[in-house]
């Protein structure tokens, strides 16, 4: 039963210890280099949310940089279970973090003989503001400037970090980014729009993160026998005459863009299928 009060126990290296004391070594290369990758995965009423999903992933992003998987996927679930009833269980995000470990010096080359550090913390994780969702968000499109391999789920965000700055400064909520003239993601999201009645959303490529949330919309979509498709590019120019767009992640889930670089989105207001969409999300996340 989730109490008043917010999580505070974390799991750092085989052990519990309160969040505040929770810390690493200044040697470790998730902190010098951002040599590590991580997973935020929902959890409602105790129960995290496509947890498998989110191992597997994890997973691939750590053979991707060559990073020993500490746990394994059972080890993973036990693991995390243990993290949420700790916590109190409740609706919560669990934010999970890998690093290649740390070394006894600072070192650009990647050492063979260190253990993964291994960081695990639960947020309070609040569902979406219902005036928030009847009125949309605002983003903004701008080039990426992120690495090639946005498809690991690594910590190294800084591109990311600024690129999201860069829209709150200009009232918006999120960022789009654009590369080579094709529609990519978001900062921290994925991107579908309606294009003639027909939900779109990037194929997926080394420059896309294969988002969780993304994968479901995409289920729901063939469930329901819509009309839809990956592509291969969605050009900044066909998004802002979109008659819908949407952005999804774990902690957003699917969220409506109701602004594009200053200008509505459609009539304004979220679309009849965004309606539609979430409505059947919404069942799914409660099952």
């Amino acid at each position: 039963m989730r109490t008043d009060t917010a999580p505070d126990t974390a799991w750092v290296n085989g052990r519990f210890l309160p969040l505040a004391d929770a810390s690493v070594s200044v040697l470790d290369r998730g902190f010098l280099f951002s040599d590590s990758v991580y997973e935020v995965i929902p959890v409602y009423a105790g129960t995290p949310f496509r947890m498998d999903d989110h191992l597997q992933r994890l997973a691939r992003s750590l053979d991707a940089l060559g990073i020993a998987d500490p746990h394994g996927i059972d080890g993973w679930r036990a693991l995390l279970a243990e993290l949420v009833e700790v916590n109190g269980g409740g609706d919560l995000a669990i934010y999970l973090q890998v690093t290649r470990g740390a070394p006894s010096r600072r070192d650009h080359r990647i050492p063979h003989d260190v253990e993964p550090t291994v960081v695990a913390f639960c947020q309070t994780r609040a569902a979406p503001d219902p005036e928030a969702l009847a009125a949309g968000l605002a983003a903004i499109t701008t080039d990426d400037t992120r690495w090639r391999d946005c498809h690991i789920k690594s910590t190294s965000l800084l591109a990311n970090v600024l690129a999201a700055d860069a829209a709150r400064a200009e009232g918006a909520t999120e960022a789009i980014l654009v590369r080579d003239g094709a529609v990519l993601e978001g900062t921290s999201s994925n991107v579908f729009a309606v294009i003639d009645g027909r939900l779109v959303t990037p194929a997926l490529r080394p420059t896309i993160l294969p988002g969780i949330t993304r994968g479901v919309v995409l289920g729901i979509a063939r469930a329901q026998a819509l009309d839809h498709a990956e592509v291969d590019t969605l050009t900044p120019e066909a998004l802002r005459a979109a008659e819908e767009v949407w952005i999804t992640s774990s902690t957003r889930e699917i969220f409506p863009v109701t602004r594009l670089d200053g200008a509505s989105v459609g009539d304004g207001v979220p679309g009849p299928l965004w309606t539609r969409v979430r409505g059947w999300l919404q069942a799914g996340l409660h099952d």
